[in-house]
């Protein structure tokens, strides 16, 4: 089958922000998929001389700016990265040199992405920025999956967690045991490497065992996987099915809702799964 183009709109059409020399704009590029990206974003990327970008950003992305330099800056646990200290100051130094300077950040920049730690520098050395939010992988990713973090039949809330703190290890911080009796579902961001401490504190807590966990890896690409599985057997699947980082983890009933909302699937021409994976047993809204 033929798809018919369709024409994007102008962004000559509407008045938008413009990217002074001296700026930084701090914007969230979404969790992979270019299409993701806010209108904002896109103005930024026509605009910036200079762009500071972070591992989980794509060069699909990068590819909408060729008249900007572009500065790797990324961030990965276990390999080589350049400390956080360095990359605000960078972005201090190329603002001082006059440029247009746009910090690309995976996500949102507030989300997890220490986009308020290089915001703070930045006041502090009397930079002007602009904030630019943007889709988080925890939001945007797991709708990817056919997961909706939020549904009136299973959680009226949802909690959002790092896997690791500062130094990279579990984050010590977290009253795990309180998280696990009062939230309904539960999304963790980088918590692969700390998975088995993860779990068992939960489960150690009174979380049920059998409960449903979804993890969605390189969410929104052409490259995303999701394995469905329990809190006690995520780790054990989760290595046998070799996955890896980045990644995001789901744990709640609420990832049973994928058995009928796996939205790709269905575009392949693939049935539901279940289209009652709650046990409703009828619709769910009425005529």
């Amino acid at each position: 089958m033929t798809r018919s183009m369709t024409t994007l709109p102008s962004l000559s059409d509407q008045t938008w922000p413009v990217l002074e020399p001296g700026w930084v704009w701090l914007c969230g590029a979404g969790p992979g998929d270019p299409g993701l990206l806010t209108l904002h974003a896109l103005n930024a990327l026509q605009q910036a001389d200079v762009i500071v970008y972070d591992a989980l950003v794509g060069d699909g992305i990068l590819n909408w700016a060729p008249q900007a330099e572009h500065i790797y800056a990324g961030k990965r646990g276990g390999r080589p990265s350049a400390k956080q200290r360095d990359i605000s100051l960078t972005l201090v130094q190329l603002a001082r040199k006059g440029k247009r300077v746009l910090r690309l950040k995976g996500g949102d920049p507030f989300v997890f992405g220490r986009g308020g730690e290089e915001a703070q520098t930045l006041v502090q050395h009397n930079v002007p920025i602009r904030i630019i939010p943007g889709i988080s992988a925890g939001i945007g990713g797991l709708a990817y999956a056919g997961i909706p973090v939020t549904h009136r039949d299973v959680n009226q809330a949802v909690t959002f967690v790092t896997g690791h703190d500062q130094t990279g290890a579990a984050p010590t911080s977290l009253d795990w045991g309180s998280i696990a009796r009062s939230s309904q579902m539960i999304v963790i961001y980088m918590g692969m490497k700390h998975l088995p401490k993860i779990t068992s504190q939960l489960i150690e807590a009174g979380r049920s065992a059998d409960e449903p966990v979804a993890v969605v890896t390189t969410a929104t690409t052409d490259q995303q996987r999701v394995l469905e599985t329990t809190l006690s057997n995520v780790v054990k699947d989760a290595g046998a099915a070799d996955l890896a980082p980045p990644a995001i983890i789901c744990i709640g009933r609420g990832v049973l809702l994928r058995q009928a909302l796996d939205w790709q699937a269905i575009a392949a021409g693939l049935a539901p799964r279940n289209t009652d994976p709650l046990g409703r047993g009828r619709p769910a809204e009425s005529a």
